[in-house]
């Protein structure tokens, strides 16, 4: 079921959406060769429970999954695309790494990720990411009332093209609910699919793979999913409220 958020909801929502923005800074700007996801996890752990939030992904264990999800953060190296469990693994020069944080404040959820690079990366790294964040940008855009659904998938996946697009994953409705209604696809025709309405509040999340496969394969851990070929890949989220006054980013 689809819900609308009142003025009261959407509050506690850019306080969620502030401690995910925040976090996410906090772990970033702590990337570089040599540090371990374990390091990483624990500081987005802190920043998370200073802010006197909790984690939203910490012991969620949708229909799915098995067991539930053991950390605080999505932590995801390379070919990994979401879900990447936070390990002992030490990042080295020239990875990507894709960080996904979510947390609730007051009952509501943030939801918001971003890739980074660790030193220096390649050229085609340096595109990857580029176009995903540029899929998020028009995907925001498009997240006015009176549109459709179907335009921000439609600005997802026109901006991502020639890079693959996780099959079957996208975005969601967020609220009281990590995921609510609806689905968010990262492919799709304008004009089409559900009407947008003000205090309507969307997770928006283009995925893309760098070969330009569609393919993911889900890794021994139960979580983790990877490209299926090995090629890298990019992820970018953030919340978006539907105002009259146009999009607003929750998560910043």
């Amino acid at each position: 079921m689809v819900t609308l958020k009142n003025q009261a909801e959407l509050d506690q929502m850019r306080a969620a959406g502030h401690v995910v923005g925040v976090t996410l800074r906090r772990v970033a700007d702590a990337v570089e060769p040599g540090i371990s996801l374990a390091e990483l996890e624990a500081i987005g752990a802190a920043c998370i429970k200073e802010h006197g939030a909790e984690s939203s992904f910490l012991g969620y264990r949708p229909q799915w999954a098995e067991p539930p999800y053991p950390a605080t953060l999505c932590l995801s190296v390379n070919d990994v695309i979401v879900h990447g469990i936070p390990t002992g693994r030490r990042l080295k020069d020239g990875d990507i790494l894709s960080i996904d944080c979510g947390a609730i404040v007051g009952g509501y959820h943030g939801d918001a990720a971003v890739t980074v690079p660790v030193g220096e990366v390649d050229d085609a790294a340096e595109r990857l990411m580029k176009v995903t964040r540029e899929a998020l940008t028009a995907a925001i855009a498009a997240a006015v009332p009176g549109g459709r659904l179907g335009d921000v998938s439609y600005a997802v996946e026109s901006t991502a093209r020639p890079y693959g697009l996780l099959e079957g994953c996208g975005g969601h409705g967020i609220g009281t609910a990590m995921h609510e209604d609806p689905h968010v696809a990262n492919t799709g025709r304008p004009g089409r699919g559900m009407k947008l309405r003000e205090g309507l509040v969307i997770a928006i999340e283009p995925m893309l793979i760098e070969s330009g496969g569609d393919e993911g394969r889900t890794l021994a851990d139960g979580w983790s999913v990877a490209t299926a070929d090995g090629s890298r890949a990019a992820h970018f989220e953030h919340t978006v409220a539907i105002t009259a006054d146009g999009p607003e980013i929750l998560t910043r």
